[in-house]
């Protein structure tokens, strides 16, 4: 690049000076590092340790009030439950031991047809209720996960995929669940599909997905598995500082080398 500096003698001192389109293309680099690291959701409830892989490939170890951008996958550890406020006003909490991939967020206010929601269940479990975007643009929201694509419509529902591990969740019926993806809706509907087939689970009834090849079926209360997540957690009063992990409420999070 050409007289991008130039030197100027100033009271015997010499300075140096960008040109206008030096200073436009830093400008454009800064702009883009912010867009690039935009939060679309917060931490508000968190009980254990929660991490985060970026985009990038850097981990960090989260706190209450930390920042969660698009491309960000959050797991929890063994009893850790968390909360998450969207920029839309939509909520999801984890359960112990999961794994969730923020995809894609993008909310604008003026623009619906711009909306789009793509969030991944890797492992685990989680419970969401839909914010601004499910509500005015059903087909902008999905949930994937290793059984099934959930497509929501203004919904609060819960979604747990075992892998011989849920031993420990509750069930009416006290049996242990078996393997693949539970769901649970307690308001509006969602659609689950397949490679199997696809079904409409309305509130209040429960569901399961055995495989990604096999249709999703409508189970009876009896042995169906709901997501529930501790009062501290899915109450508003925002869970106190510190705690037996120590995590701050500071906002400030610690960078895993």
């Amino acid at each position: 690049m050409k007289q991008t500096i130039k030197q100027i003698h100033w009271h015997g001192r010499t300075i140096f000076r960008l040109s206008r389109q030096c200073l436009f293309m830093l400008a454009t680099l800064s702009c883009g590092s912010v867009a690039y690291a935009q939060a679309v959701g917060t931490v508000t409830h968190l009980s254990g340790v929660l991490t985060v892989k970026h985009a990038d490939g850097s981990t960090a170890v989260l706190a209450i009030k930390s920042s969660i951008a698009q491309g960000d996958t959050l797991v929890t550890e063994a009893n850790t439950y968390t909360r998450v406020k969207f920029v839309d006003n939509g909520e999801m909490v984890l359960r112990p031991s999961s794994q969730v991939v923020v995809k894609s967020y993008v909310y604008d206010v003026d623009h619906p047809e711009s909306d789009h929601v793509a969030i991944q269940l890797i492992s685990g479990g989680l419970r969401s209720v839909t914010g601004l975007i499910g509500k005015r643009n059903h087909d902008a929201v999905s949930f994937d996960t290793p059984t099934g694509t959930i497509a929501v419509r203004g919904t609060n529902f819960g979604a747990l995929f075992c892998q011989s591990n849920c031993g420990s969740v509750p069930t009416p019926n006290g049996a242990t669940p078996q393997n693949g993806l539970y769901v649970d809706v307690s308001q509006g509907a969602v659609m689950v599909a397949n490679s199997g087939g696809q079904q409409v689970f309305q509130v209040g009834q429960f569901g399961y997905v055995a495989s990604s090849t096999t249709p999703p079926i409508v189970l009876p209360p009896s042995q169906g598995v709901p997501v529930t997540m501790p009062l501290s957690i899915s109450k508003n009063a925002p869970a106190a500082a510190g705690g037996a992990t120590g995590t701050a409420a500071g906002g400030v999070d610690c960078v895993v080398q």
